[in-house]
């Protein structure tokens, strides 16, 4: 299957089993999305070391930490959601950390923040996304919460493979 990597980018927030479904699909292939899935995420591990944190946002994160109810709300799986923040070392900055296995439905569904929102006793309207994809903008929207889209301010390093 080919994922061109600005179309990789586009579907961030997404979770990777439903990535590859849906590529499956439009290119008339047949695979098992769990699998490929499981692959995909082991060779993120693989390059793991290469994460860097977004700088802005986590100056807004530490500054908040403790004082305002913070969450991460993501549609990667928990334990490689664990394994960044951990890398970053921030992973106990956060009153909840809600992934794709908490939620039915992912983003571009509003699912994964009304249930962060939920988890931290706020209403949506008086959250504050900080989003890196569209599809996380538009579930944001959904949500009926403030959006920053971070790649304002910010581009990943894309690296050759």
């Amino acid at each position: 299957m080919e994922l061109p990597e600005d179309r990789f980018y586009a579907l961030g927030g997404m979770p990777s089993h439903r990535i590859i479904e849906l590529l499956a699909a439009e290119q008339s292939v047949t695979v098992d999305a769990v699998h490929a899935a499981h692959e995909k995420e082991q060779a993120f591990l693989d390059l793991i070391h290469l994460l860097k944190p977004i700088e802005p946002v986590m100056a807004v994160a530490r500054e908040n930490r403790g004082r305002k109810p913070i969450a991460v709300a993501s549609g990667g799986f928990r334990r490689i959601i664990h394994h960044q923040l951990e890398l970053i070392e921030c992973i106990n900055w956060f009153d909840t950390i809600v992934t794709a296995e908490d939620t039915q439905r992912h983003k571009p569904e509003p699912d994964v923040f009304l249930e962060a929102a939920r988890r931290l006793g706020i209403a949506a309207e008086d959250c504050i996304v900080f989003e890196d994809a569209d599809l996380g903008v538009e579930a944001a929207k959904r949500a009926g919460m403030k959006c920053i889209d971070v790649r304002e301010f910010y581009q990943p390093i894309r690296i050759p493979l």
